[in-house]
């Protein structure tokens, strides 16, 4: 799915995010708005990785979704 689709139905996308990195709250997901960037960016302060490896998380996550 591309990020425009996912942008555009955030609300219904955040509880599957959440269900993917439950570290992430509920404001989180709130901030990121359905930005991809914002996403990589939460994902990568909770967690702790780098920021290559949270893209590819957020990226791999956004093709499972279809």
């Amino acid at each position: 799915m591309n990020w425009d689709q996912i942008k555009g139905q955030w609300t219904q996308y955040k509880g599957k995010a959440k269900e993917k990195w439950g570290d992430l709250t509920d404001d989180d997901l709130d901030r990121a708005e359905g930005q991809r960037d914002q996403l990589a960016g939460k994902i990568q302060e909770k967690y702790g990785i780098a920021k290559e490896e949270a893209e590819r998380q957020v990226d791999e996550w956004s093709k499972s979704i279809d």
